[in-house]
């Protein structure tokens, strides 16, 4: 085994306690247990964190963004390199303000059978600039005014140029009817995407369109729990949020497939710079030169993962390969504190989710962080609490991911000085005028230059990708965003025993 520092060595030790339980309690199941996979009808999915928002003017987390990409469909996807490319609809630029959409023929069902049309398009974006608690609605406010040509065109009038406008239209389309009618979209969604919305109590239960299989995902917060489940048969799909140990032991068995992929998800830590303390720059170059990223990458982390350095891989269309990664160094990082005046140990609340792997990353944190002079409290609270605590601002440290983002415009939600929640996603509440005006000019290298010297998040990596199924299910990958697309292809192939 290669050299674990003495900051590894603790958490890992646990995590491989955790292993060889896994293994013990593998190994004493029934060995006559036999598992009738085809008896299922449906295909199990079970994830580490359930989908709390159904409703795609109001889904932030990663798992509600997640599903909606599969229950509705939107007006704009991407390609490869994520450009803009037409989902719904192709447009042509009447001009710098004026944007004029024409809806495809295919994909217009919604999953009750009626038809999808301009309307719909018009009264979903209207109702989402109407919101006063979406935190989606700021990123259309340059929105003037929307013009229905006919059933299948409608032109969109903005304030101001934004040649970029087209990339913001993801939001999936609701049925105007039922936005009428106050529908709770958030619990009972109605869309025309591949999937479509069964019953939502203890699981989620979806169908796909096209051949009505049932798909059902299950919430297993224990990563172990999640193994043991898929080892039995009892779900046929997992995907991320485990440990390597886990992946590597899944790689052995001969009856789970596993891929991996390289990740493109940006995972950072976030400062509330309300926090007197935390508002001095130095601090925050202390904070993140206290951080031995690839030390962790290499010991905690599946494969494919990678140090970050913005919110957008390096590439990305809009991204900045010139960033240099902040090196661990504690000594630097303890000299930075003393000059800013700080007393030792500086005191610091770190929250994150109470998922075992976050727990995990937390842990190595506060291990590193400790040589710095920095005594890292950690508060793990379940998703929901953690992440209104975040939206609320009721934070110093805290850890999250930005998933699936695909346009540079994401700069300016999460550091623009007015986009705060519920208006944006300026969690921390940072405020430079510069940036300010370099977002506005759509300058992203030098934006993220700022960003980086500034460092109201501190970046620390792309996180990799990879899926574990039964051997019986077939046409399942990973994507580089952790999407879940591929429940729209996958299929059980043939019936299995486990003996």
């Amino acid at each position: 085994m290669p050299y674990l520092s003495a900051k590894l060595r603790y958490p890992l030790k646990i995590m491989f306690k955790k292993v060889c339980f896994l293994f013990c309690l593998i190994f004493s199941l029934n060995a006559c247990h036999k598992q009738e996979a085809d008896l299922l009808q449906d295909i199990r999915f079970a994830v580490a964190q359930a989908p709390i928002n159904l409703d795609p003017r109001y889904a932030t987390d990663a798992a509600s963004a997640r599903v909606n990409r599969l229950l509705y469909r939107s007006l704009v996807g991407f390609d490869t390199s994520s450009k803009p490319i037409a989902d719904l609809a192709n447009w042509q630029v009447v001009s710098p303000t004026q944007y004029r959409f024409h809806l495809s023929k295919a994909g217009r069902t919604y999953h009750d059978g009626t038809s999808l049309s301009a309307k719909d398009v018009k009264s979903t974006y209207e109702s989402l600039l109407a919101l006063k608690d979406s935190p989606l609605s700021g990123e259309f406010a340059n929105i003037s005014r929307i013009q229905i040509l006919d059933d299948n065109t409608l032109d969109f009038y903005l304030k101001a140029a934004d040649y970029d406008f087209p990339a913001k239209l993801i939001i999936g389309i609701l049925p105007a009817s039922q936005i009428s009618q106050g529908r709770d979209f958030s619990h009972h969604p109605l869309g025309s995407g591949s999937l479509s919305f069964v019953s939502w109590t203890n699981t989620l239960q979806l169908k796909r369109v096209t051949d009505s299989q049932i798909i059902t995902l299950l919430e297993v917060k224990d990563p172990t729990v999640r193994i043991l489940k898929l080892m039995r048969g009892e779900v046929d799909i997992l995907q991320g949020d485990l440990p390597p140990e886990l992946v590597r032991y899944l790689k052995t068995q001969p009856n789970i497939n596993l891929t991996e992929s390289n990740g493109a998800n940006f995972s950072y830590l976030g400062f509330n710079l309300q926090d007197k303390t935390l508002a001095n720059l130095k601090v925050r170059q202390a904070i993140a030169l206290a951080i031995n990223r690839p030390e962790i990458i290499q010991q905690a982390l599946v494969g494919g993962s990678r140090e970050a350095g913005a919110i957008l891989p390096p590439e990305h269309w809009a991204g900045n390969k010139s960033l240099e990664s902040y090196a661990y160094n504690p000594a630097l990082s303890k000299q930075l504190l003393k000059e800013a005046g700080v007393e030792l140990p500086l005191h610091l609340v770190y929250k994150t989710s109470t998922d075992a792997q976050r727990v995990r990353l937390a842990t190595i944190i506060q291990a590193q962080m400790a040589e710095a002079g920095i005594a890292l409290e950690i508060k793990s609270l379940d998703w929901g609490t953690f992440f209104e605590d975040v939206k609320q601002g009721h934070f110093q440290l805290f850890g999250l991911t930005w998933v699936g983002i695909n346009t540079p415009d994401i700069y300016a939600k999460a550091f623009g000085s007015d986009n705060a929640p519920p208006k944006g996603f300026n969690r921390g509440r940072f405020s430079n005028a510069q940036l300010d005006a370099l977002l506005a000019e759509q300058d992203w290298k030098a934006a993220t230059n700022i960003i980086h010297q500034q460092l109201p998040y501190v970046p620390l990596w792309y996180e990799g990708q990879f899926a574990a199924t039964r051997a019986n299910i077939s046409q399942y990958a990973p994507k580089p965003d952790g999407n879940w697309d591929d429940l729209a292809n996958v299929v059980r192939i043939t019936s299995t025993s486990t003996h």
